[in-house]
């Protein structure tokens, strides 16, 4: 098996976050804490990962600030794994992949869920990325420079 790099000391911001999200099934861990799931035999439930795989994630993503374990809210003696405010700042990247996703990967009419405004029950706009004078923006409008 190969041995993972790790990319925690790399300049580029993307890679970093990868090094702490690790995969997809981090992703998708993440995505059903969203939807409020907290223990671990229901992130494996309703994933059905193995143990191993998703004791491995889990840790990950506790190490890198993602997820803390706190004592169960019922009182029980199970640990949740609830996001953190480091967590909860990829809500975004989950809903642009969704919404990537929606555009990408369905035909007209086929079956998905939706992501809706828990307020009004409307379908979410698209994610626009916008400059700092309000300007859509695409990726020929944007380029990297290095910070000091």
């Amino acid at each position: 098996m190969v041995k993972r790099t790790s990319l925690e000391g790399a300049e580029c911001p993307v890679a970093r976050s990868l090094d702490a999200i690790g995969d997809w099934w981090s992703l998708l861990i993440i995505r059903d804490a969203f939807d409020g799931i907290r223990r671990f035999s229901e992130f494996q439930r309703n994933l059905g990962m193995a143990k191993n795989i998703l004791a491995a994630r889990l840790r990950t993503l506790v190490a890198h600030g993602i997820f803390e374990v706190l004592p169960a809210s019922d009182g029980s003696a199970y640990q949740e794994y609830v996001l953190t405010p480091k967590g909860n700042g990829l809500f975004n990247l989950i809903i642009g992949l969704r919404q990537w996703g929606e555009a990408y990967f369905y035909e007209a009419g086929e079956a998905h869920s939706l992501m809706v405004d828990r307020e009004q029950g409307l379908p979410l706009r698209p994610l626009e990325l916008r400059s700092a004078d309000g300007r859509l923006l695409g990726p020929e409008d944007c380029w990297r420079v290095p910070v000091q």
